[in-house]
């Protein structure tokens, strides 16, 4: 039979076949775009009218810095130092040649010459003096007098007559290493000093053997008052708060108030001693709940006695006074203070410019930066390693590409291991 042949198909078929949608599409793409060049007055203008903004340069099209409200503060000046020596205290004469030949200080400095003869008395008080100003020898000097000068001589296995509660493990050994010096005449008197990141093992072994002076961050003795069973308070006189506003600003209070409650359920009677930079509402709230009857020493104001309110409204208005009257800040008088600001994308170029100036054309200086987080530190370290110091932090000891002085670059926060952060 014959080949049936295929029926063409015509354009027209297709045309008929094709929806509405088909024809639209055809239609748009049959239309040329029309160029720039040719675009109306009108739409000339509404693309000038646009305003240009180039965020590839960092020098330039920066937003205004805004005006930001600062409250008016008053720097207090303090007189650190006086020409009052410690022979002119009632104190052991070899206490005060340890003062002189050891720790080679001569003369008093304002906190210590109001706070010792307030102590030696056996008055608690709320001590307020700025940073450096020699707090440390305030408490300790009576302390030591006082523990030389019991009628039935210290044991060692009595365990602890003081407690020292600091906020870090860095000022636990500083403080630790001063009362050592001081106690250098009287042997029989043992100091020690709990911290973290060394072994419970031997710290226990230590509080088996006895500690009378015991030094301590709040964190690390609290893990020893709920595990460690030697440990007691049965003999404490002295309870020592020292920098009590960073003890509350790094969240300690929960524990503080765990010793507290320790030390109360054992022994009721101690002197109490707290000692601050600063007179915060927290920690007024701490004296109000662990000093007794209290001399307030402040170096910008006359020593004057700290009333005991009569009520909790009386006692809840003297704490929002004081917290009121911390307008008013000293700070050391050899301390400069300079404030600048910055756009945002600036602050990185800034602050690189910055660390040259003062570790490369100028004398070599050390610089200490804080940041908000330790995402923060971590980031900046990585990139100023890279780019200042030329390399990694394992090619840090060679020199420098941008410099002939190396550039060392250390980093430090809390998310670091105790044994690397030291």
């Amino acid at each position: 039979p014959p080949v049936k042949r295929k029926r063409k198909l015509s354009i027209n078929t297709f045309k008929r076949g094709a929806t509405e949608a088909d024809r639209r599409e055809e239609a748009s793409l049959s239309q040329k775009p029309v160029p720039k060049k040719q675009l109306t007055d009108k739409q000339n203008e509404s693309q000038r009218s646009r305003p240009f903004i180039k965020t590839s340069s960092l020098f330039k099209n920066n937003p205004d810095i805004p005006e930001i409200h600062r409250k008016e503060v008053q720097q207090v000046q303090e007189n650190v130092f006086t020409t009052d020596s410690f022979s002119q205290l009632d104190l052991h004469p070899h206490l005060v040649s340890t003062i002189n030949s050891v720790l080679n200080i001569c003369s008093m400095t304002s906190v210590q010459k109001q706070t010792i003869p307030v102590l030696l008395q056996g008055r608690d008080a709320l001590v307020r003096s700025q940073t450096g100003s020699g707090k440390t020898l305030a408490y300790g000097i009576p302390l030591v007098q006082s523990l030389q000068g019991m009628e039935s001589k210290i044991q060692r296995s009595d365990g602890p007559y003081a407690l020292v509660l600091v906020p870090t493990r860095e000022l636990a050994l500083q403080s630790f290493d001063t009362i050592q010096k001081l106690l250098k005449p009287f042997t029989w008197i043992v100091p020690g000093v709990l911290m973290g990141g060394e072994k419970r093992k031997s710290e226990k072994a230590r509080l088996r053997k006895g500690i009378n002076i015991l030094i301590s961050t709040p964190g690390r003795l609290v893990d020893h008052i709920k595990s460690t069973e030697c440990i007691h308070f049965r003999r404490t006189q002295w309870l020592i708060i020292d920098e009590a506003d960073r003890i509350l600003d790094l969240g300690f209070e929960k524990d503080v108030a765990v010793i507290l409650n320790a030390l109360n359920a054992e022994r009721e009677t101690r002197q109490n001693v707290l000692l601050s930079a600063t007179l915060t509402e927290g920690v007024t709230r701490l004296a109000d709940i662990s000093l007794n009857d209290p001399v307030s020493i402040s170096i910008a104001d006359e020593i004057q006695r700290l009333p005991e309110p009569a009520s909790q409204t009386d006692r809840e208005a003297s704490s929002s006074s004081n917290c009121m009257e911390q307008e008013n800040f000293a700070v050391p008088e050899t301390l400069q203070q300079y404030v600048m600001v910055v756009p945002s994308k600036l602050r990185l170029v800034t602050l690189a410019a910055f660390i040259l100036q003062k570790c490369k054309f100028e004398k070599r200086h050390k610089i200490i930066i804080f940041f908000s987080s330790c995402e923060q530190v971590e980031f900046y370290h990585e990139l100023l390693v890279k780019v200042l110091s030329g390399g990694s932090e394992s090619e840090q000891p060679g020199h420098s590409s941008l410099s002939s002085v190396s550039l060392k670059f250390l980093r430090l926060h809390g998310d670091m291991e105790q044994e690397v952060s030291t």
